[in-house]
């Protein structure tokens, strides 16, 4: 599985997001997917994560209520709606892939894209 994370930019604080993270391969919808931001000086941390079949999801403490990310199997994408932005979210957005969904919470991940950079100005 290859994965190509997309729509990153420029936000305001209190401004909105919408990143898309698009897989190759038949077997995307196998695969429990999951968000992952690291700031510049900071360890990569955990955003959200979301079973294979999209009923279970999990987020950060910091992005509850704010986030939400949602996939399309059909189209082999998933999502994460960011909403409320604050400066800190700044960070490099990566998505990830793995075969539980609590793998992906623990970021033990088989499948890793290149990231997508998110700023959020004050």
């Amino acid at each position: 599985v290859q994965l190509q994370a997309s729509g990153g930019g420029l936000v305001q604080a209190g401004g909105s997001l919408r990143l898309s993270c698009a897989a190759s391969g038949r077997t995307f919808s196998s695969y429990a997917m999951g968000w992952f931001r690291q700031a510049p000086g900071k360890e990569r941390e955990f955003v959200a994560a979301i079973s294979w079949g999209g009923g279970s999801t999990y987020y950060a403490d910091s992005v509850k209520g704010r986030f939400t990310i949602s996939r399309d199997n059909a189209k082999n994408t998933v999502y994460l709606q960011m909403n409320s932005l604050k400066p800190e979210d700044t960070a490099v957005y990566y998505c990830a892939a793995a075969g539980a969904l609590g793998l992906v919470v623990r970021a033990d991940c088989d499948y890793w894209g290149q990231g997508t950079q998110v700023t959020v100005s004050s």
